[in-house]
This record gives structure tokens, C-alpha cells and sequence, in this order.
């Protein structure tokens, strides 16, 4: 019999399939789970075993994260960080200062700059940097000051500073290679510490380049995490010749192309959510201009040429549009999705469109932290004031999701949450705010197995990959994640402050490192 590399026993295995845990054993091999089973596996135990006594210790197939934004992350890191400034003059000298250690003529970035500071004006920028950009982000990176060099090289400006309008200035950090590549191999180490051992990437565009990067790294076995990406339009309008070399370029185990990503509508708070009915407070149903007709091409067209799609839809009324898109693609025998198309995000959705998401086999990709960043009070104020809360109950509906058959995946929109499954049994089973007490919507809520399922098989067959990952089976590879407590055997109140103990990618421990 074949003896195990590495054999973990626990009193708590969740294998991924959505049983309650059970006790027993994983023995692994090579980069593969030799076995699994409720007995101590010491049949597979032999003189180079490494046996893992994890007592409680939870068990899982490794955590997925199906909608995060390296680039975003790296954009949070870059730069001089100028939160310590207290004064207008502080931040210039801080500024100037980092600008002497860049190379000549490279823009000069910074980050955590306090705002209301009235004398950096564009005007002052200029006169301090002159034909250099210059970039001074704000605390949270929702504007910044900036010279004219940087709008005119890079296109936005303090009003119009998110992702999607400084997809260039993203461009120009993520090409210089000696930063970007050290930085993500340190992003998926953090990933790793939080249990993740699969992310699926928004790069927009052709990725500027990254591709090679992540070429070479998988190449050089330097991937702490399989890694696979989407291509967002921003700067140029959707390239299907691109994604059918993505596709024929990556055909090993760590890196994959994963289709299109797009945004359809914006926040409900800001009215940009598109509703199904008009808002209570403005005589709109949406105050966005969306090019429904030109997503529709998109979309259709990519599936015609056997891509999957996500869209990105927040309101009841862009929730059903997406689904009706969608219910025009492609479809096997059984009237499902050949290709896995997906609706990411779903704050406010109608039962009716979930429902249809189900018979069609459209894929949730939810955000289960997202309640961390708002706070009881404001949220219920916002809902009663912007669509009140006859609409407001159908909040976070991931109950309806999985009473209607639809696969649930996990993302979190990183740099927006970080990934954190306690806290998001906290949130999505619980249904609390950050402060606690009453659960907000608790008949919307999941249990603790029906989400560590979608963190983990049901992230998996969003990518593609569940014959060979995303459950805790004989012959499938050996990304495991071990959580430092049982979560099925804690208050999901209590839920928060849990860590990762563990974390196995292809066999090997990457978490803890040595």
C-alpha cells in the first residue's frame, strides 16, 4: 500500500460536499489526497509520514475567492505612505523627498493623505512637480490631489478616481515587473494565511502585460495559489482574439483564463443601483447610463466562442436584466449554461430572478463580508430612505439562492474586504452588522455548511475545476485549508477572531512558511 507524505487527523473534516463535519483523517501524496475517511488512516502512516494530530482543529477542501483585484491591492501599497503628515508643508516635503528615491521622470505616488488640505491644489502641484505626475491619494483612495502632468497622462481625475477610470496609471505600476511580480508572490502568500488557495482575477483588458509574469512564475513553480483570470474591457471594447490565446496559452494546473468580467450598475445608495421599480426618494430607476444592448453583444458573443461571462449586477432591475442576457447564451440538453456564466455581487435581488438563476444554472458569486463595512443604523436608513423596506427585506438573499438550486461561490471584491471565512460565517450565517445585535434579514441567511461550501466546491466549479478540486476525495490535488477552531461547534456571533492554522497548495505547505 502506498504511504502517505503527509497524513492530517482531526475530530472535524468538512469535505466540501456540504455534510457536517466528521471526524477522520486526509492522507496525501505527492500533490495528491491519497485517501480520506472516518477512520485514523494509519494504514497510510509509514516510516516518512508526517502526521498531523489537529484535534478540533477544522478541516477543509483550500478557500476560493472568486472576484478580487490584484491590481487594486497593489495600488493600496504603492507609494509613499503620507498618512503621518500633519500640515500642507509635511506632505509636500514628504512628497519631494520620496520623488528623489524614483527614477528620473517616474510619477510620484503617495497614499493616506489627509483630506482638506486646501492649498494642494492643482495649481500648487504643478509648480512643486512640474512635468512629473503626481498623484497624492486620500485616505480610503476615493480621490486625491494631482497635477495636471498626471491628469493628462493618465486620464481622471480627483472626481472621476476609481479603478475602472485609472485603468492606465494601473497599467504603468503593474508593467515595471522588478515591483509587480515580488509584490504578487507576497499577495498570495497573504492570501495563503487566510486559507486561499484559488482566486479567479479581474485584470482589465489584456492584463497590460501580466500574463508573462504569470507565465514564468508557474514556470518557475513559484505559485502559492492557482490563479485564473478574467479580462474586464475598460480601456479598449472586448478582444476575443486575446482570450482565445489566453486560453491556448495556459493549459497547465496553476494558471487559466476564465473568460470576461463587466459592470452593469453601481451602488443603490447612490441611487446608481438599477431598481425594477422607481427609488422612493428621485423619480428614477436608476440614475447610470447602461449600455444593456452593448453587454448583451458582449456577452453573446463571448459565449458563442465558448467563454464564460460574469456581470457585475447590485439592484433588482439589473439582476433581471443580466439574467434575461444570459438566458440567451448557449444551453445543454437540460436548459442549462454550457458555458458558466455568473452574476457577481446580488445586494437586492428579486426571488422570481434567483429562481431563474437556478433552472438556468447561472452562478452567484457573493460578497459574504460585505456587511462588515457598513453598520446597522445606516444601512436600514439608506434602504427605508432610497427603496424602502418592502424591498429592502429581499437584502442579501443568499437563503433563496440555495433554496432555488443556484451554485453559490464566494468572492470579495479585494481591496474592498479581505478574505476572512470566520467573518463571513459571522455575517452571512448570523446576519449581524459589525456591532452586533439583532441579525439584519435572518431569514436570508445561509448555514455554516452551506457557506464553507460555497468557499470551497462551489468556487471550484465556478472555475471549471471540480473534478479535481474543491472536495476532499481520493485522487483529486491537494489544496487543503485548517482553520484553528471547529467553526460548525461556535455561535456564528463568537465566529470572528478564528485563524487559519494551516494552508496546503498542490500537496505543500505554504502556510505557515519556515
Amino acid at each position: 500500500m502506498q504511504k502517505a507524505d503527509l497524513l492530517l487527523r482531526s475530530n472535524a473534516i468538512f469535505d466540501g460536499s456540504g455534510r457536517e463535519p466528521q471526524p477522520g483523517f486526509v492522507a496525501v501524496a505527492g500533490n495528491r489526497i491519497l485517501a480520506a475517511g472516518p477512520s485514523d488512516g494509519a494504514e497510510y502512516a509509514g516510516e516518512k509520514t508526517e502526521i498531523h494530530e489537529l484535534g478540533d482543529r477544522l478541516i477543509c477542501p483550500g478557500f476560493v475567492d472568486v472576484h478580487c483585484f490584484f491590481t487594486g491591492y497593489l495600488l493600496t501599497i504603492t507609494g509613499a505612505d503620507l498618512g503621518g503628515c500633519a500640515t500642507e508643508e509635511e506632505v509636500l516635503s514628504a512628497a519631494k523627498a520620496y520623488q528623489n528615491t524614483l527614477k528620473p521622470g517616474a510619477t510620484v505616488l503617495a497614499r493616506n493623505v489627509r483630506p482638506g488640505f486646501g492649498g494642494l491644489t492643482r495649481e500648487k502641484l504643478d509648480q512643486e512637480f512640474g512635468s512629473i505626475p503626481a498623484i497624492l491619494f486620500m485616505e480610503g483612495g476615493e480621490t486625491c490631489y494631482m497635477n495636471s502632468a498626471a491628469g493628462e497622462t493618465y486620464g481622471f481625475t480627483p472626481d472621476t478616481c476609481w479603478s475602472e477610470s485609472y485603468w492606465k496609471l494601473l497599467r504603468y505600476i503593474l508593467s515595471d515587473h522588478s515591483y509587480s511580480v515580488p509584490e504578487f508572490k507576497k499577495y498570495l502568500a497573504m492570501m495563503n494565511s487566510r486559507g486561499i488557495t484559488s482566486v479567479k482575477e479581474m485584470g482589465f483588458d489584456d492584463f497590460y502585460g501580466f500574463t508573462e509574469a504569470l507565465a514564468e512564475l508557474e514556470q518557475g513553480q513559484e505559485l502559492t495559489a492557482r490563479v485564473h483570470f478574467m479580462s474586464q474591457p475598460v480601456g479598449a471594447p472586448m478582444n476575443l482574439e486575446y482570450g482565445k490565446s489566453m486560453r491556448d496559452k495556459f493549459q497547465g494546473d496553476f494558471v487559466a483564463f476564465s473568460g470576461y468580467n463587466q459592470m452593469t450598475d453601481g451602488s443603490i445608495s447612490q441611487l446608481e443601483g438599477e431598481m425594477k421599480k422607481p427609488y422612493l426618494c428621485a423619480d428614477t430607476c436608476c440614475a447610470k447610463d447602461i449600455d444593456w444592448e452593448g453587454l448583451k453583444r458582449d456577452a453573446l458573443a463571448a459565449d458563442k466562442e465558448g467563454f464564460r461571462f460574469s456581470l457585475h449586477a447590485q439592484g433588482d432591475g439589473a439582476i433581471g436584466k443580466t439574467v434575461d442576457i444570459f438566458e440567451q447564451c448557449q444551453r445543454d440538453e437540460n436548459g442549462k449554461m454550457k458555458n458558466r456564466q455568473a452574476i457577481t455581487d446580488l445586494e437586492c435581488s428579486d426571488p422570481a430572478d434567483l429562481e431563474r438563476m437556478g433552472r438556468l444554472g447561472i452562478i452567484a458569486e457573493v460578497y459574504p463580508q460585505i456587511m462588515s463595512i457598513a453598520d446597522r443604523a445606516g444601512k436600514i436608513a439608506m434602504i427605508e430612505e432610497k427603496i424602502g423596506m418592502d424591498r429592502g427585506r429581499f437584502y442579501w438573499n443568499r437563503r433563496k439562492m440555495a433554496d432555488s438550486g443556484v451554485t453559490i461561490s464566494c468572492g470579495t471584491d479585494l481591496p474592498l474586504l479581505y478574505d476572512d471565512i470566520p467573518e463571513s460565517v459571522y455575517h452571512t450565517v448570523g446576519g449581524l452588522f459589525p456591532e452586533g445585535g439583532e441579525p439584519f434579514n435572518k431569514e436570508n441567511t445561509l448555514t455554516v455548511a452551506e457557506l464553507l461550501k460555497a468557499w470551497t466546491s462551489g468556487g471550484q466549479y465556478n472555475l471549471g475545476r471540480e473534478k479535481e478540486l474543491g472536495t476532499l476525495e481520493a485522487g483529486k490535488l491537494a489544496d487543503i485549508a485548517v482553520l484553528d477552531g471547529n467553526l460548525f461547534d461556535v455561535d456564528p456571533a463568537k465566529a470572528r477572531g478564528m485563524k487559519v492554522f494551516m494552508t496546503l497548495v498542490n500537496g505543500r505547505v505554504v502556510y505557515p512558511t519556515n
